[in-house]
């Protein structure tokens, strides 16, 4: 029921096909992120409309509320969010170990306070496997220990050992769990960890690697605050020994330069919440211009789209001064209109990528690409 099917290479780049109960999915892919339930200001059509074929839910936010049970009463993550589409959970342990003025960290899990409303909980690999069986996603993820950037190897070895043992209890719920209902339509991806550390992170792989077979496996603990020289460092370390059968997951990555980065050291699915969150700053990204803050003066009179060769929603019907006005007046119309460009700009950035490796001019492309992208960026001012 899930497979994943390599299709061409271009040195590491790839392309592929993978396979779960609600559709395929055609990689490198950009998955966006419904935290709470909802792309935030993003209609599920609208979203659809993008181009998007998988998006993602947040096992912490979707516990603490609307609570698990309720949404498997109201007929699972898909029918609630009405997304027909494929689905993936993250585990929550990104945000329980972020707040890491609330939270303690032991062997048999995580006891943290909830950001609403101050009450405690507990989140152990048990009762995470618990959860994301009950929302129903097509793919959850392991309960993993992700270490800040920065960290020493010594908190990086232990994150590691607790994260494999996390993960043999996740993968033991979990099959109880599959044989009790028998269905086979969830799959568990395992998390990589290891920070910044090769050896770390090679020693973690291998360790996952004798556990059996996976359906895919999720590359967590980059892009939060190490260099992007480390980053891509790891990936190439990595992409040597993960076997080419695995689709990988670069867990929250998602800037373009980074998703174009990523994809050259042979990484697949992609999420991140900065197309929305940008979005609603009024920075939006171009394919000429590079990312650009629509709040500026320059754009007070400019009758041109976001950018000009978007086939988007907003750029087919709105102008650049029409964006700025609302964007400067907290109209939520413009927060709406940029987070459905931003979207369409990294699924289409995503449908290039794809075609490039097909015909083998990915590298060529994504040099030429990321130098004017970069050259042009603009230093974006929140307002």
């Amino acid at each position: 029921m899930f497979d994943f099917t390599l299709h061409a290479t271009e040195g590491a780049a790839r392309t592929g096909t993978f396979t779960t109960p609600h559709g395929n999915v055609e990689t490198p892919v950009f998955m966006p992120v419904g935290t709470s339930g909802s792309v935030k200001g993003v209609s599920p059509e609208e979203v659809e409309g993008t181009g998007a074929s998988m998006i993602l839910a947040n096992t912490y936010h979707l516990y603490l509320r609307p609570g698990h049970e309720l949404v498997r009463e109201l007929g699972g993550v898909h029918a609630f969010m009405r997304w027909d589409g494929p689905i993936l959970t993250d585990s929550g342990g990104y945000q329980v170990f972020s707040l890491s003025g609330s939270n303690k960290i032991r062997d048999d899990g995580v006891v943290f306070q909830s950001h609403i409303d101050g009450s405690s909980h507990l989140f152990t690999p048990e009762s995470v496997m618990d959860i994301q069986r009950a929302l129903g996603a097509d793919v959850v993820m392991a309960f993993d220990q992700c270490p800040p950037g920065g960290v020493s190897r010594e908190e990086a070895e232990v994150a590691n050992r607790r994260t494999l043992d996390w993960l043999l209890r996740c993968r033991d719920r979990f099959q109880v769990l599959d044989d009790d209902v028998g269905d086979g339509k969830q799959s568990l991806f395992p998390v990589l960890q290891g920070n910044i550390y090769e050896d770390l992170r090679l020693e973690h792989l291998r360790a996952f690697l004798d556990l059996g077979d996976w359906d895919g496996m999720g590359i967590g603990g980059l892009s939060v605050g190490e260099g992007k020289d480390d980053m891509w460092r790891v990936l190439e370390a990595l992409h040597a020994e993960i076997p080419d059968g695995l689709p990988r997951y670069l867990m929250g990555v998602g800037y373009p330069d980074d998703f174009l980065g990523a994809v050259a050291r042979g990484c697949d699915m992609f999420d991140c919440v900065a197309p929305t969150r940008n979005a609603r700053h009024g920075t939006a990204w171009t394919a000429v211009e590079g990312q650009i803050n629509l709040k500026a003066a320059r754009f007070i009179r400019d009758r041109e789209p976001i950018d000009p060769g978007c086939d988007c929603y907003a750029c087919q019907g709105y102008d650049r001064a029409y964006i700025r006005h609302l964007c400067v007046s907290s109209e939520l119309f413009g927060a709406r209109l940029v987070s459905i460009h931003n979207i369409r700009f990294l699924v289409r950035l995503a449908e290039e990528s794809r075609e490039r490796i097909t015909n083998g001019t990915f590298q060529s492309w994504s040099r030429d690409w990321l130098e004017r992208y970069r050259a042009s960026k603009e230093v974006v001012v929140e307002q």
